[in-house]
């Protein structure tokens, strides 16, 4: 099974506030659950939280450090997706990689899309009401870590 590596920012400020992503491209445009943690695939033998990391800066132009607490992983679309939470302020204007497709399907032409079209903080209610459904677990687990301490 293929492997991709997540972060959670999260901050408590007035009450938890989890930072999420919306996923970029023209299948995702108008779908109600379609904002994700910050995730991708890890390369072969790539240590797990350095690719969390490194795709944290790929899409969304911004480094982030912190101490990483891990919150298990879920499946999703045949992959794992292995998730660390941390104390962070990232800003939610973004920068995101991107990729290309040929859109309208089968129309021959080629375009490019970012892999993240913008990003937000929300609420853990308000989180579990707009992720991509297979993320709710994370959502929990945050809310249970993240409440008790």
């Amino acid at each position: 099974m293929k492997q991709s590596a997540g972060i959670l920012p999260y901050k408590k400020d007035g009450g938890l506030k989890l930072f999420l992503v919306h996923m970029g491209g023209p299948y995702w445009k108008n779908r109600p659950r379609a904002w994700s943690v910050v995730k991708g695939e890890a390369e072969s033998n790539e240590d797990l939280l350095e690719a969390a990391k490194r795709e944290f800066r790929e899409e969304t132009g911004q480094k982030i450090e912190g101490r990483f607490t891990p919150l298990g992983s879920v499946k999703s679309s045949g992959k794992q997706i292995n998730v660390w939470a941390v104390e962070a302020e990232p800003d939610t204007d973004i920068v995101s990689n991107t990729f290309t497709i040929e859109w309208p399907l089968h129309s021959g032409i080629k375009k490019e899309f970012p892999e993240v079209d913008r990003a937000g903080w929300f609420s853990p209610e308000e989180a579990e009401k707009i992720i991509v459904r297979s993320q709710i677990p994370l959502i929990e687990r945050a809310k249970k870590l993240l409440n008790s301490n």
